[in-house]
C-alpha cells in the first residue's frame, strides 16, 4: 500500500468533518422522510354535524334510522383553553345537517379544547335530548383540511344528536 500524502490526509479528514457537521444542523425533514409540520400553523376551524328526531315522521323522514332531520336547530361550538374562549352558533338546514364555521383564528384551540352542543329541540313534539345529554356536548373528530379564500379552515365532525319526543308517542 502506497503511503498516503499530508494533503490526501487533510482532504480525508476534512471531508469527514463537513459530512459530520450537515448531518448535525437541525434539518426540516423528520427522520421517516416527512416533513415536519409548520410550528406557527394557524386556521380556522369548521364543524359538521346532524340533528335528528327519533321515531317522528316529520319532512325527510328515513325509515331505516326511524328519524327525520331536525330543520332550523341550533348547535354550538364552544371552545376553552384556559382564559381563552371561543362560542359560535349555527343552525341546521332541511336535511338537518349543520355546518358552523369561526370567523377568526383558532390557534389557541385544539380539538380536546372544544365541544359541540344542540342545547334544544326546535319541534315541541321532539325535545327530549336522547343523545349525549345537551349538557354533555360531542367533541371533535378531524376530518381534513379545507383551502378557503380567507385562509386554511381545520374541517372536523362532531357527529349526530338526537332528540325524542317526552312520552314516547306525542310528535
Amino acid at each position: 500500500m502506497a503511503p498516503r500524502s499530508s494533503s490526501s490526509l487533510v482532504l480525508g479528514c476534512g471531508l469527514a468533518l463537513a459530512i459530520l457537521a450537515v448531518g448535525s444542523l437541525p434539518s426540516r425533514v423528520s427522520a421517516m422522510g416527512f416533513p415536519r409540520p409548520q410550528p406557527d400553523l394557524n386556521f380556522t376551524i369548521g364543524v359538521e354535524g346532524v340533528v335528528w328526531c327519533k321515531g317522528c315522521r316529520y319532512a325527510g323522514y328515513i325509515q331505516s334510522r326511524d328519524a327525520s332531520p331536525l330543520r332550523n336547530a341550533s348547535a354550538l361550538l364552544r371552545c376553552r383553553n384556559g382564559r381563552r374562549a371561543m362560542s359560535v352558533w349555527g343552525a341546521t338546514n332541511s336535511r338537518g345537517y349543520f355546518l358552523i364555521q369561526t370567523g377568526t383564528q383558532a390557534a389557541p384551540f385544539t380539538s380536546r379544547h372544544c365541544r359541540v352542543y344542540v342545547p334544544r329541540s326546535p319541534a315541541r313534539g321532539c325535545a327530549a335530548a336522547v343523545s349525549p345529554g345537551w349538557k354533555k356536548g360531542l367533541p371533535l373528530k378531524f376530518r381534513r383540511f379545507v383551502t378557503r379564500p380567507d385562509g386554511l379552515q381545520g374541517r372536523y365532525v362532531a357527529g349526530s344528536f338526537t332528540f325524542a319526543p317526552q312520552d314516547g308517542s306525542n310528535c
